[in-house]
């Protein structure tokens, strides 16, 4: 699948340090790539509707981390997908009486169009479920091998042979320890976010599908042994991540509701099917509100980039209204907020239009030390802040060069072109 165009990136005198990320499983602070290459993968779209706030936030944060990782001399192989078939896709599609495929491609467009607006560096490998299928089979039918597989008969199915193929998460010893959560919580999450707990056959409620037989007017792919049918949700990501970055690769990202079941079950995958090795740190962003809920797309409840952007706001400003929250908090679209990002961007582009200003090494060094703990973009934003206001006071011995600088830096760590 090809990606959208990259933007150029600035580079900067000097280099910024480690950068240290809290893991969502363990709860401590690590550093998110100790080599000399950083490896992330990063849970892609769903393309039944276009990018909203949620989204954009998400792909932002791990925009910094990339930038910051680039800052740092390290080499960036960054990968996602899209999951251009699944449940959710095919129910819009029929209530929208437009063919599956029609409405992922122009959703996938339009998504592309909007991290392009938005600033955000494209994965280096982009891989859409549909071209991974062959790879899937292989995947399923090595765990069946290994007896970590099995079917459910699927009297419904077209060709009523063996039936839907799950994981057997005994198989897995370290199963749950990426959302270290209790038992009853995990069968209620697996309920609200795409599982079957209730699933006559199988033998453990939690048990994931890895292969779906195919049902009367479905899109399918020949599975070989495993019948025709498609994959199940998390064993795209863990073969996907495994193809594109190799195991184990250093992060994986996404929104906090992926943390159960879908990262749980996908690195559980990854572990089988490569003697243990998964991701070594899980980041996971905070959830977008609006109005007090999260928005998503069952609740309709959406802020779409697209439309902001047809309205005429500025794309900077869409990213600064999002880096004034830390990547891992809950927080809500506002109105006022996107107010506040777009006056902050209108003096941000006044200081520095000038050819002198206040020495930027000090801000350089502030922008680098914010970004490296933690992604703490808020901080970031405030130490560009103090520069700008030191520059528009006036008071201060003018250094030739210094708003360029700045500039760069902003671009280089924020992903904010100025």
């Amino acid at each position: 699948m090809l990606t959208w165009p990259a933007p150029q990136i600035p580079r900067l005198p000097g280099r910024g340090g480690p950068v240290v990320v809290r893991d969502s499983s363990t709860g401590e602070r690590v550093v998110a790539a100790p080599g000399p290459t950083a490896t992330l993968y990063v849970c892609g779209i769903t393309p039944y509707d276009a990018t909203h706030l949620g989204h954009a936030a998400t792909y932002v944060a791990f925009d910094v981390l990339g930038r910051a990782w680039r800052d740092a001399g390290q080499d960036v192989r960054y990968a996602s997908n899209v999951t251009d078939v699944d449940d959710p896709l095919l129910e819009r599609a029929t209530a929208t009486d437009v063919h599956w495929r029609e409405l992922a491609d122009e959703q996938i467009a339009l998504y592309a169009e909007d991290m392009t607006a938005l600033g955000v560096v494209p994965p280096d490998a982009w891989t859409g479920v549909v071209e991974s299928i062959p790879a899937v089979v292989d995947a399923v039918t090595l765990l069946v091998e290994r007896g970590a597989a099995y079917t459910v008969p699927t009297p419904d199915a077209v060709d009523g042979g063996a039936g839907d193929v799950y994981a057997d998460l005994s198989a897995d010893g370290a199963f749950g320890t990426v959302a270290a959560l209790g038992l009853d919580e995990m069968l209620a999450l697996s309920a609200e976010r795409g599982g079957d707990p209730e699933r006559a056959g199988k033998r453990d409620p939690l048990d994931p599908l890895l292969w779906r037989r195919e049902r009367p007017g479905e899109p399918a792919w020949d599975g070989g042994t495993l019948g025709r049918g498609r994959p199940g949700w998390h064993i795209e990501c863990a073969v996907i991540a495994r193809d594109s970055l190799g195991l184990p690769f250093d992060v994986e990202g996404g929104g906090s509701d992926l943390r159960f079941p879908h990262h749980e079950m996908s690195t559980s995958h990854a572990r089988l099917l490569d003697a243990g090795h998964g991701a070594r740190v899980h980041v996971h962003t905070g959830m977008v509100g609006l109005d007090g809920e999260k928005m998503s797309k069952s609740r309709g409840n959406l802020v779409l980039v697209s439309a902001l952007r047809a309205a005429g706001v500025d794309p900077m400003a869409v990213r600064l209204a999002i880096l004034a929250h830390r990547y891992s908090d809950d927080w809500d679209w506002t109105d006022a907020g996107l107010v506040e990002a777009q006056e902050r961007l209108a003096r941000w582009r006044r200081a520095l239009s000038g050819n002198g200003g206040p020495d930027a090494a000090s801000t350089i060094a502030g922008l680098r030390a914010a970004v490296a703990d933690d992604l703490d973009t808020p901080q970031a934003l405030a130490v560009v802040d103090a520069w700008v206001k030191t520059a528009l006071h006036g008071d201060h011995e003018p250094v030739e060069g210094a708003p360029g600088l700045v500039a760069r830096a902003v671009d280089a760590l924020l992903g904010v072109r100025l």
